[in-house]
């Protein structure tokens, strides 16, 4: 994600750095490779332009060319404008007294915006509410069975009415908003707080749609419109926002797809042009892959830094939180197991794709480009670690380090990989026990400067003073039992 807007940042940067003083010409030099960036990446002109020229001001005016450390305050001056560009956002969703709140979901065909009724529904749920969803897009073939289905899978009830759905594509007038307003009714005599009306979408805004669109709104008043955009159109996504905002007034965007998304140019484009604040990023297929929309955290992604406080977010509502205690217990008596480290991974991937979190990890993206692997390169090497685990038996699993040549060729048959690969797991899997005893030994002052070191994506600086590594341990393994009858030799 971002992999060629990041590059060409980091570029622009490294302009800048190993220099004690640098000209105003630096600065603008640096600055056309950001505007080079930007316009690669599908950015808005007008957005593009207004962006440069404020940096590079601030730049000059906080004397940049002054500074000690120029690319450090670049950096941050870049980082601080980006997200003044996508921000602020309020992801929290208002609800009335008595409800339903009800939410009215717009776009176009494509889009994923039945998709995104039912993460959002999900999302709901795990926020305490009560969602109900309702199937008013009566054109597309198969809507309503969609989100019937996407109501089993969230378990939410839906409101839907067969009789009403489109013959041969021909919506009869007032049939949505007939459906809205009964849902709206089912709603309120269920006691559901929030009701997610799914509208109908085209290929491309016509005035049909919108007359649809602009009835349903009058007849029930949502109290607030989102419009669900595809991110990998680009500036035809920010258009199309546009567009629906002139009709029906929105209330923020939710951008799907973005995992596919390498660019950004919708994101960056949206805010300013349309006037609206994104509010959630859809970035999978699966219903848990809708995230609130952190401008801080997307802006620290772009320059390469990471987002570690949104992958401790995500992984506070995904990960067993019980399961992560009794680790902690384990790691504090260094009882590591290759059952935990299989488990830890199964965690992780709860997370969603190894693209997103690498990119969320400070420092991991760039080590992953060096070591030649990708999100999908990681997912793969998971897989066979989980082959490799299943072919185990308990008691291998339980103490690994029993686990000699045979036994290895034996796991190796079973997963299908070569037996150079079961011992490369093994290793891998003595390195992170190693870390977790190093860990669970640490004072509070060296666990500190771990965590300092690992947020700032600097591995080098988790050192002690003299120079020591603080994950550097004893290396363990297994060896057979002594024979003690045997003579010595002499």
């Amino acid at each position: 994600m971002f992999d060629a807007l990041t590059e060409k940042f980091s570029e622009a940067f490294r302009s800048l750095s190993g220099k004690g003083r640098i000209s105003e010409e630096n600065v603008r030099d640096a600055m056309r490779t950001v505007r080079t960036a930007l316009l690669e990446a599908d950015v808005n002109l007008n957005v593009v332009n207004d962006f440069v020229s404020d940096v590079t001001q601030k730049a000059i005016g906080q004397e940049v060319i002054k500074s000690l450390q120029p690319a450090q305050l670049m950096v941050k001056i870049v980082n601080d404008e980006l997200v003044n560009l996508m921000g602020p956002v309020d992801t929290q969703i208002y609800t009335v007294d008595p409800g339903p709140t009800v939410i009215m979901m717009c776009g176009l065909q494509g889009s994923g915006k039945t998709t995104t009724c039912g993460k959002l529904a999900r999302y709901l749920k795990a926020k305490g509410h009560n969602p109900m969803l309702a199937a008013v897009d009566l054109q597309r073939p198969a809507a309503v069975q969609q989100l019937r289905t996407l109501g089993e899978q969230t378990e939410t009830p839906v409101y839907f009415d067969e009789s009403k759905v489109a013959q041969h594509g021909d919506v009869t007038r007032g049939a949505a908003v007939a459906v809205a307003r009964a849902a709206v009714a089912a709603a309120r005599e269920q006691g559901r707080d929030i009701l997610i009306l799914d509208t109908a979408g085209r290929l491309a805004i016509d005035e049909e749609l919108m007359n649809e669109l602009k009835d349903v709104n009058e007849a029930v008043k949502p109290h607030q419109i989102f419009l669900v955009l595809d991110a990998m159109t680009g500036q035809d996504a920010v258009n199309s926002a546009k567009a629906f905002n002139e009709k029906l007034e929105l209330d923020g965007l939710i951008l799907t797809k973005f995992d596919s998304d390498t660019r950004g140019g919708a994101l960056l484009s949206a805010k300013m042009v349309t006037g609206k604040p994104v509010k959630f990023l859809g970035i999978g297929e699966k219903l848990t892959a809708l995230e609130e929309f952190r401008p801080e955290g997307i802006a620290s992604r772009m320059l390469g830094m990471g987002d570690i406080v949104g992958l401790v977010e995500e992984a506070h509502t995904q990960f067993d939180m019980e399961k992560q205690a009794e680790l902690a217990a384990k790691m504090e008596k260094g009882a590591f197991t290759l059952e935990d480290f299989i488990g830890q991974m199964s965690q992780i991937k709860k997370l969603g794709p190894m693209t997103k979190i690498l990119g969320m990890i400070p420092g991991m993206s760039e080590m992953a480009k060096q070591a030649n692997m990708g999100g999908q390169d990681v997912e793969n090497h998971m897989g066979r670690m989980q082959a490799m685990y299943d072919s185990m038996s308990r008691k291998e699993r339980q103490k690994p380090d029993m686990i000699d040549a045979p036994r290895r060729r034996r796991i190796a048959r079973g997963a299908g990989v070569d037996v150079q690969v079961v011992g490369q797991f093994l290793k891998q899997f003595d390195m992170s026990r190693s870390m977790m005893r190093a860990v669970g030994g640490m004072g509070v002052m060296n666990r500190m400067r771990m965590m300092k070191g690992l947020m700032s994506g600097d591995l080098g600086a988790i050192a002690q003073p003299g120079g020591q590594n603080l994950l550097r341990t004893k290396k363990s393994g297994w060896q057979a039992p002594k024979d003690r009858n045997k003579k010595k030799k002499r």
